[in-house]
């Protein structure tokens, strides 16, 4: 096992290993998850895989669990299908930095990302390391940000389009999330910078430390929430990947964030994504 750093601060490209063999080998994967520990997201070239595999290796984390409005492998309940072509809809392609479903009470973990067919050019990924993020922050934005909660709302994002008595269902099922604004990675100890797409307001910046007159709680907190989520689009945080099909990419969703590159339509891109149950953030 081959593990190769593709920037200074995030992602690594794992070679000489076969992810069916890492999820019935204890040691290997091992291997692979302390390589996923290091480097935020790692990339397997050339992976011959059967959905079993994919979901076996997956399932080595934790269980795997589905999405409500994305649709999964028949044989395969937690193995999401993100299929798009020349008919899918503008607003059905993934073109905002974001951290997988932290609008449930208990994110991911992480995922494990399969390209099924993509088109020669675009179709690329994006990922940032939202720990670096938030250890560059100025001190006194540190101390700001420290004590703050912010609601994460899949209604606002998937449910913005559907129709209204849909998206009330929907918020019904799973009501806004609250989650801290910096968490603690539950393994590492990092401290990551937990906002993004998601995310719509802080629940409570409104406090006498941070507000003496409507000016500052209107917009004040929005451009705050505005400023930390623009974290992720800072060049030096970031890996891209240009996928060929049978690639895989393994990446931990408590420290970072992704973006699908929308370039490519009308062309197609299939991708199959393991999405592995995590905990409850602090």
């Amino acid at each position: 096992m081959k593990v190769a750093a593709l920037t200074c601060h995030i992602g690594a490209e794992v070679q000489g290993v076969g992810l069916a063999d890492a999820a019935r080998d204890d040691a290997l994967f091992g291997e692979v998850k302390a390589a996923l520990l290091a480097h935020k997201v790692l990339f397997f070239r050339d992976q011959d895989i059967t959905p079993a595999d994919h979901a076996a290796f997956a399932e080595r984390f934790a269980p795997l669990e589905g999405h409500p409005v994305v649709g999964s492998h028949p044989d395969h309940p937690g193995l999401i299908q993100i299929y798009k072509d020349e008919n899918s809809p503008p607003d059905h392609f993934e073109n905002a930095w974001h951290c997988d479903a932290t609008w449930r009470d208990a994110p991911p973990m992480g995922a494990v990302l399969r390209c099924v067919a993509c088109p020669d050019v675009g179709g690329d990924t994006m990922w940032a390391n939202m720990a670096k993020a938030y250890a560059d922050l100025p001190p006194h934005v540190k101390d700001t940000i420290a004590p703050l909660k912010a609601r994460h709302s899949i209604e606002a994002t998937f449910g913005a389009r559907m129709p209204e008595d849909r998206r009330h269902a929907l918020k019904a099922q799973f009501p806004d999330a609250e989650h801290p604004v910096v968490r603690t990675h539950p393994e590492t100890g990092e401290k990551v910078l937990f906002v993004s797409g998601f995310a719509t307001h802080f629940t409570n910046f409104h406090t006498s430390a941070n507000v003496r007159y409507g000016q500052d709680y209107a917009p004040g907190g929005a451009q705050l929430l505005a400023y930390l989520i623009g974290r992720a689009a800072i060049p030096e945080y970031q890996v891209r990947w240009r996928w060929r099909p049978g690639d895989v990419a393994v990446w931990d969703n408590r420290c970072t964030q992704h973006y699908a590159v929308m370039d490519y339509p009308p062309t197609i891109r299939r991708m199959e994504r393991a999405s592995i149950t995590g905990d409850r953030p602090y």
